[in-house]
């Protein structure tokens, strides 16, 4: 009629779920130290001997108050131990004093290693997402950082099977008063390998872009430091210097989706960049250059193929139908732009790839 699950944490017991308990009993057994003499869940725990108590009796010859607290006439006390490292103690308890033949004990105390595996099976898990979504944080921009004339707002959005984590990235540099640039791109894979190769693109994108590089030449250098790391991974990735001053924006493309360009007057069409090569292939690559009016009221949208694949659509289509929705939505607030782009693009909120997503508007002044 009870069940307590316990682990071991910073040598105490912390109580990490339960049933058939009222709250105040929980709470005087929680974190309780290993040593205790309160309860038998330590000793089990610490010699990986389960205990077991017929009755109330049993239990009050060893531990006197354990039985006022909990109420409960029978226990079983089953060590959760793998490779002989206990990770915690699972705590049967029932209403009515109760005998353990030796087969019930035999099949309680298998019982106890099932759950002892799945246990560690889960903390591992989180482990690993913990980790997975660090990384992934770390690597992309907390903060973009703020220039004279230009609207942003970004996004990142991990695909939903998996680690959630993956290698989609966005950036934006201030290079002087009326100029920046846009970087996004797309690292293959949804795993750490793919996150920690996206962070080195980022950082070889910024170095380059920082000393005054044309966008051919930002991205030729991050594609030999790719193919220097040798990574067996390919990145595709659009880069955009945005001059302000004189209203109009040069790309290069590696393998990357064209952007979307919504002029003033509301008119929208995908933008033609003739892409090279995706980054890491070939060391001597070359990516041709694109220039385009970008106007004070303009905006320009770069995102990763994860907003635009669908199984059956053809890619041209769906650039098609995302300028549509660009050109409907109300460019006042870019956030807002974003949700409702992302609304319609993935209504149904099921990603099979990552998104990113860099909205930029050039201010009237």
């Amino acid at each position: 009629q009870g069940l307590v699950l316990s682990t071991a944490d910073a040598g105490r017991l912390r109580i990490t779920g339960h049933r058939g308990y009222p709250p105040e009993t929980i709470e005087r057994l929680d974190a309780l130290p290993l040593t205790t003499t309160f309860t038998p869940a330590g000793r089990a725990m610490s010699s990986g001997i389960p205990a077991f108590f017929s009755d109330a009796e049993e239990m009050r010859r060893v531990y006197p108050d354990a039985t006022p607290v909990s109420g409960k006439q029978a226990w079983a006390f089953l060590p959760l131990v793998i490779s002989g490292r206990p990770v915690g103690c699972c705590i049967l308890s029932y209403d009515e004093p109760r005998r353990f033949p030796a087969e019930e004990r035999a099949v309680l105390t298998s019982l106890a290693g099932l759950v002892a595996q799945a246990l560690d099976r889960a903390r591992l898990y989180d482990t690993k997402q913990e980790l997975a979504h660090g990384l992934q944080q770390a690597l992309l921009p907390r903060t973009l950082p703020a220039v004279a004339g230009l609207r942003v707002a970004a996004r990142y959005l991990p695909t939903t099977r998996g680690m959630d984590i993956g290698g989609d990235f966005y950036d934006l540099i201030r290079l002087g008063g009326t100029a920046a640039a846009a970087v996004i791109g797309d690292v293959q894979g949804h795993n750490v390998a793919a996150a920690a190769l996206m962070g080195q693109v980022r950082t070889g994108v910024h170095a380059h872009a920082t000393v005054g590089t044309t966008p051919d030449q930002v991205l030729a250098g991050t594609n030999q430091l790719l193919t220097d790391l040798g990574p067996d991974l390919f990145t595709s990735c659009l880069y955009a210097h945005l001059d302000l001053a004189r209203g109009h924006a040069t790309l290069a493309s590696a393998g990357h989706p064209p952007p979307l360009l919504r002029l003033p007057d509301g008119t929208t069409r995908s933008v033609d960049v003739q892409p090279g090569p995706l980054l890491g292939i070939l060391p001597d690559a070359g990516f041709p250059v694109t220039e385009i009016p970008f106007p004070p009221g303009a905006t320009l949208l770069l995102y990763t193929d994860g907003l635009i694949e669908t199984p059956g659509v053809d890619l041209d289509e769906s650039v098609a139908r995302l300028g549509r929705h660009l050109a409907q939505a109300d460019d006042r607030d870019l956030d807002a732009l974003i949700d409702d782009l992302l609304d319609k693009e993935v209504p149904t909120g099921q990603r099979a790839d990552d998104i990113a997503l860099l909205a930029l508007h050039h201010e009237a002044k």
